[in-house]
């Protein structure tokens, strides 16, 4: 579960990159795009926004499955020992 928020994370953050340098590039350069730096600039800040959030939650999710897959390996080991004399 958390890949998916880490590929969409590295997908969101490479469209950021991407805005970023539309910006730089100059208006005659993007025939039919908006010209406008700011509106890049702004584009290229929410996806990054974006990108951290789900970065974010893809690593708070995978956390989480560890601690799960830890407390069912420590339930089991108890478990265990439990049964054996």
């Amino acid at each position: 579960m958390s890949r998916n928020f880490y590929i969409l994370a590295a997908t969101l953050g490479f469209f950021a990159l991407v805005s970023g340098g539309m910006a730089l590039v100059p208006s005659g350069f993007q025939p039919g795009l908006p010209a406008n730096g700011t509106l890049w600039r702004t584009v290229a800040l929410l996806l990054l926004l974006a990108a951290l959030v789900s970065a974010l939650i893809g690593v708070m999710s995978h956390l989480f499955e560890q601690v799960d897959r830890r407390s069912e390996q420590a339930r089991r080991a108890a478990r265990r020992r439990r049964r054996q004399p």
